[in-house]
């Protein structure tokens, strides 16, 4: 059986959630099946350039065929549209059009897609937000599984978004608040789906002094792990932490771990380890007292999970839906609302180190009977089987039209 996974960007210099999620789930389903992926040259998310060499490559033993996109994105028109279409009544057109200003467009990817669906038993599209997705999947919907990684965010809620949430063959949610906000906001109740989320590859062993050597960091610490951008509330974070410092001074840092999508502060105890590898990121996470999540879009935090799989409590913005759920299913941290709440959740977490143990253990039980990676990828196997067992029984979905690309 071929799958073809359909992703933005992919490669191990991509730092980002979904494609990392993508990375993952692809890796281990290629010991079912004969796996490839289709992705673009980019490896910015904010500009597109097209970076990558075009043509078939092997990444971790993957073939990723990469497709130049058409154009970098134009902020000006893109921010323009953005403008508009978030901002009241405006006709459809102008939906698509932000779309495709939104990139990433490859014109060669989706005209690859068409030509050659047919060798392709499965296609598996990865986050609903970008051209790959929204352009791709009308192509071949009738063998799609759609794991949109949606968010509580603005541009869920374009109408854009109706006919393609319910054009998939299958759509796999990565939390149970995404699967409720997607049907809420699109009635797609009676779509053949599962809640899966994703396995987690722990390293044979982490070695917390190993990290605090090779970045020279003494102190207790705070970790926060991802893109740091004002998208994922670092603003807030850093703004929280500075406070909480000027209240509480002493040795506590805050580690930050992943690129940087805007200006970090120059302040003594915030230090920028930068987009690390695999191993340093996990010993991070050993070394550290907590993880610090302060996003309120998310479908799934990965970073939750591998800081319970590393024995660390977590402290989370509430008002995200789906990190706020995987605290309270685990038990596995803490949620804060607003900077005293914040405050307080540090204090406990540094105050009392049995209750800090308590936490992590918690987290660490829910994290293996949840995302352990034989449950995870013989989920994603009986979907993508099923999917393929209705093609061949024929049953087709009608009337459904492709999305006009102009």
């Amino acid at each position: 059986m071929r799958v073809a996974f359909v992703v933005q960007r992919y490669g191990l210099e991509v730092n980002g959630g979904a494609e990392l999620y993508c990375r993952k789930i692809a890796e281990r389903l290629s010991r079912r099946f004969s796996v490839e992926v289709l992705t673009t040259c980019a490896i910015d998310y904010q500009t597109w350039k097209n970076e990558y060499k075009p043509g078939i490559h092997t990444v971790n033993g993957i073939t990723v065929r990469r497709f130049p996109v058409d154009g970098p994105r134009r902020k000006m028109r893109f921010g323009l549209l953005s403008r508009v279409v978030f901002g009241g009544r405006h006709p459809e057109r102008l939906e698509v059009s932000w779309m495709k200003a939104q990139g990433p467009y490859s014109s060669a990817l989706f005209e690859f897609i068409e030509k050659e669906k047919g060798g392709y038993d499965c296609f598996v599209f990865i986050t609903y937000l970008y051209c790959t997705t929204f352009f791709g999947l009308p192509l071949v919907r009738e063998k799609a599984v759609l794991v949109p990684t949606a968010e509580d965010a603005p541009p869920l809620r374009l109408g854009i978004f109706k006919r393609l949430f319910n054009s998939p063959s299958a759509i796999v949610y990565c939390a149970p608040e995404e699967k409720a906000l997607v049907n809420r906001l699109f009635g797609n109740e009676g779509l053949p789906s599962d809640i899966i989320g994703t396995g987690i590859d722990m390293p044979v062993e982490s070695d917390g002094e190993r990290f605090r050597a090779k970045f020279a960091v003494a102190d207790k610490f705070i970790v926060y792990v991802g893109r740091i951008t004002p998208d994922k509330a670092c603003g807030e974070m850093f703004a929280f932490f500075s406070r909480y410092k000027e209240e509480r001074p002493g040795g506590l840092k805050l580690v930050l771990i992943g690129r940087a999508f805007m200006d970090v502060p120059a302040h003594p105890d915030i230090i920028q380890a930068g987009f690390v590898s695999e191993e340093d990121k996990f010993d991070a996470l050993c070394a550290s007292s907590m993880l610090l999540m302060p996003s309120r879009f998310e479908s799934l935090s990965i970073v939750l999970i591998e800081a319970w799989f590393s024995g660390r409590p977590v402290i989370v913005n509430a008002g995200c839906d789906v990190t706020r759920g995987q605290v309270e299913r685990s038990g596995g941290g803490l949620a804060y609302d607003g900077y005293e709440a914040f405050r307080d959740a540090i204090d406990r977490l540094l105050g009392d180190e049995r209750e800090r143990g308590r936490l992590a253990e918690s987290g660490r039980a829910f994290a293996e009977a949840t995302y352990g990676w034989e449950s995870v990828e013989g989920r994603y196997a009986a979907l993508i089987e099923s999917v393929c067992m209705a093609q061949g029984a024929g049953m087709r979905r009608t009337g459904l039209k492709t999305i006009p690309h102009g």
